[in-house]
């Protein structure tokens, strides 16, 4: 391990989870586990679509049908451009300003809002739990909770938890009470499934459908009603995973960050404008 592998955690140990926690993410997301936190955010989208009443919505839109990549990128850059830059900034309050534009097209009941808040906050520290290169430390534990709490207050959530372990409890009596199967659900996810085989070549969809499927875990591949990967397909990825985890322990820490936004985006090859990102003024 390279002696100033650890940079980050000592400048984020000096900072306060509450006062600081835009900065901290910021530093998270961007340098520490930026590729960990891309594909935990993947794998918190999923479990939203285990939610039939959430499902539906989406569903009845049609966008992950018609535009699954534009779909992934529309909500990838509004959520990137409030952490890069954060909420505070300029970007940050146009990307907010978007995103609250677009949701107020549809009949969202304010409890599922605050279940999608919650898996920002829990799936990217239950991944790094697993297979982080490094434990989170309790002050980015704590910005996690802190940054998207004020986020939601922006997005004009209601009733959101005061506390890291009020809203984790939230959590999970909300999946215990309305994660169930329903064909909306099955539909949602095969496309999004399709989307992530897409970035891979045709002859290696047959083999990585099982490995997503690894990476759900049960109560996602009922709500779903996907096929259960065997334990021993199961154990692999994890292993796979926690291999990873002890490769980038040696390596350097980053001196640039690695935000989503900073490669070119698929569906915007010139570049985009914050205002036009999402669907058309009809929603489709």
């Amino acid at each position: 391990m390279l002696p100033n592998r650890y940079q980050n955690l000592n400048l984020i140990q000096q900072l306060d989870p509450v006062k600081d926690h835009s900065q901290i993410y910021h530093l998270m997301s961007g340098y520490e586990f930026s590729w960990e936190m891309q594909r935990s955010l993947e794998i918190a989208l999923m479990r939203t679509y285990c939610v039939p009443s959430m499902s539906k919505l989406l569903d009845k839109t049609k966008e992950f049908y018609q535009r699954p990549q534009k779909r992934y990128d529309d909500t990838s850059i509004l959520l990137v451009e409030i952490v890069k830059w954060g909420y505070e900034s300029d970007r940050g309050k146009q990307a907010l300003q978007r995103m609250n534009a677009i949701h107020g097209r549809f009949k969202i009941d304010n409890a599922d809002f605050l279940y999608v808040l919650s898996t920002f906050i829990y799936d990217p520290i239950h991944w790094n739990a697993n297979f982080g290169w490094r434990l989170m430390c309790e002050q980015e534990k704590l910005a996690c909770f802190y940054f998207w709490r004020e986020v939601g207050k922006q997005m004009q959530i209601q009733n959101i938890p005061e506390t890291y372990a009020e809203f984790e409890h939230y959590k999970l009596d909300y999946e215990r009470e309305n994660f169930r199967y329903s064909d909306t659900n099955r539909r949602v996810g095969e496309a999004t499934l399709g989307l992530f085989l897409s970035w891979f070549p045709r002859w290696m969809e047959k083999p990585l459908k099982p490995i997503i499927y690894a990476l759900l875990d049960e109560t996602m591949l009922d709500a779903f009603g996907f096929e259960h990967p065997s334990p021993l397909l199961r154990s692999s990825i994890v292993r796979l995973l926690k291999f990873r985890a002890r490769l980038m322990h040696l390596l350097p820490p980053r001196s640039q960050t690695n935000f989503y936004i900073d490669s070119p985006i698929p569906s915007y090859p010139n570049g985009y404008e914050i205002a036009n990102v999402g669907p058309d003024d009809k929603g489709k």
